[in-house]
């Protein structure tokens, strides 16, 4: 493996990092904005409220996406080691 193959690897690698990491970062984003919104119009403003939400709404999209990034993971090593 040369320099140019090592540089497309880990483009690759970074691509991949960033496709999967992307539900569970949208679905914390929307939950928060979606907390924040209700913390604004109620007027509380308790630290914790936003936290509990977001941690099991994140875990419930790690469980259905879950498959599928493990998917695409092993694929990706599959391929980084048939190099």
């Amino acid at each position: 493996m040369d320099a140019s193959e090592a540089m497309e690897l880990v483009r690759e690698a970074i691509l991949l990092l960033l496709v999967v990491s992307l539900p569970l970062l949208l679905t914390a984003l929307i939950v928060g904005l979606i907390v924040s919104v209700l913390q604004a119009a109620t007027q509380v403003s308790d630290p914790t409220l936003s936290f509990v939400p977001k941690i099991l709404a994140v875990l419930l999209a790690l469980v259905i996406t879950g498959p599928w990034i493990i998917e695409r993971i092993v694929d990706f090593g599959k391929q980084a080691f048939g190099m």
